[in-house]
């Protein structure tokens, strides 16, 4: 069984209610009446709901089974907007402009979301990163312990040896531009952790970087090694190596000439990319010459899952992603 056919089976057998804010788009639509046949979520979708029928009619899909909340005729509508202004006031917010954002369907779809009343959201066919994670760190915030937001592709490489049989993930490739030595630490633990409760593998975390161990010099070589350091102060128990080049990471031959020493040099299954640029041309570069299926981006960090998805994504993308958010949901992550 591959993770992602384990991921649903796990999905099947404790459903939670996922909110998909972008309720009326064709692709989420096609998404949500395969989600329903399947059985692997409770699904709220948010919009008109004439439009969402009309346009589910149309598709010939069958999304009765899923519940269809308006933000401007919902009667959660009016709480949410009070919850909102007390959560923002310190921030100047208005009880005026508060009611105005809840009837976003981002911001009702996250209120719903701190309201208990759904256990996971999943957006971002149609809205931006930044349009996504706004509302979710305004109002969701980030989970005890962890200090920033980060995403991650799981990365599945068919005929291929790296990683678990490979199966690597890789980050941050979605949401910090430049991350510090002291975020990409927190980078680092929080995918290790979401290696080891969402894909059942042990992580092997690799700090990529242009340089392996001192064999360059510079500024941005410094930012991943003090990385390392701060990753190993707060977490001694994590497998954990670097400034590794990416060859050095995955690759044993080549790690027994660069890496000799290292103890995740060759195995490395969790690759952490110094900055954004690197880690989203490097999974895009699998994605593409590998032929591998690139899962994502997922959202770690939350108190609460919310998940984002690429512009470009597919029906087939958003019915993974919301079973792994439903799977989030049911292990903390």
């Amino acid at each position: 069984m591959d993770l992602i056919e384990s991921i649903w089976e796990c999905a099947k057998q404790d459903k939670k209610r996922i909110i998909l804010a972008e309720g009326e788009e064709k692709r989420n639509l096609i998404a949500a009446d395969k989600i329903i046949k399947e059985g692997l979520a409770e699904l709220v979708l948010v919009g008109d709901e004439n439009k969402i029928k009309e346009k589910a009619s149309e598709l010939n899909l069958d999304i009765s089974k899923a519940e269809i909340m308006d933000p401007e005729t919902s009667l959660k509508t009016e709480t949410y907007a009070r919850d909102f202004y007390e959560l923002r006031k310190h921030k100047g917010m208005t009880i005026e402009k508060s009611e105005k954002m809840v009837r976003d369907p981002l911001y009702f779809a996250t209120m719903a979301l701190k309201d208990g009343y759904v256990d996971g959201m999943v957006s971002g066919a149609v809205h931006t990163t930044g349009n996504l994670l706004r509302p979710g760190l305004q109002i969701i915030k980030t989970a005890p312990g962890v200090k920033i937001v980060s995403g991650f592709f799981v990365m599945i490489i068919p005929d291929c040896d790296y990683g678990e049989e490979g199966l690597l993930l890789f980050a941050d490739c979605a949401v910090n531009p430049n991350p510090t030595s002291d975020e990409l630490a927190d980078i680092a633990i929080t995918t290790a952790e979401t290696a080891r409760k969402l894909c059942n593998v042990e992580p092997k975390v690799a700090m990529l970087s242009f340089s392996t161990m001192g064999s360059a010099k510079g500024e941005m070589v410094d930012k991943v090694k003090n990385a390392v350091e701060i990753t190993k102060k707060f977490r001694p128990d994590l497998a954990i190596d670097g400034e590794l080049q990416l060859d050095a990471a995955i690759d044993s031959e080549v790690a027994a000439l660069k890496a000799p020493s290292s103890n995740v040099a060759g195995n490395a299954n969790v690759l952490v990319f110094p900055d954004l640029q690197t880690g989203n041309i490097g999974y895009k570069l699998v994605q593409r010459f590998a032929k591998a299926k690139a899962i994502g981006p997922i959202c770690q960090g939350f108190a609460k899952p919310i998940n984002d998805l690429s512009r470009g994504c597919s029906s087939e993308d958003i019915v993974n992603v919301v079973a792994i958010t439903v799977v989030q949901a049911q292990r903390g992550i």
